[in-house]
């Protein structure tokens, strides 16, 4: 068995013990939405629909490494989908990419030229 989760959806549930910004994915939202997203994972494979995600810092990361973590020792698949660009190119930068990404997003700009770009 296997199901698409829309991050919306999620972090409704999330919201309810966590009022704020359903577009993040960070410390403060971290714990909750694993916390929420462990007993699918464990009952079946998810591929999570993160298009509504504008913002993941490294706790967003560290909570997907342990939905990816939970979800393969159940021996089921964990992988996101459909994450905007430069979520997908943190995830590309952490090295997640290549067992995280559902479909690894084409960065249009070379990606040494992306790394030169100020943040602001």
């Amino acid at each position: 068995m296997s199901g698409i989760m829309c991050f919306e959806n999620v972090m409704k549930q999330v919201e309810a013990a966590n009022p704020g910004e359903l577009t993040e994915l960070v410390r403060g939202y971290d714990r909750t939405f694993v916390e929420q997203m462990t007993p699918l994972v464990r009952r079946q494979s998810v591929s999570l629909d993160l298009r509504s995600v504008r913002r993941i810092d490294a706790a967003g990361i560290a909570a997907l490494i342990s939905l990816y973590r939970i979800s393969t020792e159940a021996g089921h698949r964990f992988s996101v989908s459909h994450a905007a660009p430069h979520v997908a190119e943190l995830l590309s930068l952490v090295g997640l990419d290549g067992f995280l990404l559902a479909h690894p997003a084409k960065s249009a700009a070379h990606p040494r030229a992306r790394m030169e770009q100020t943040a602001a």
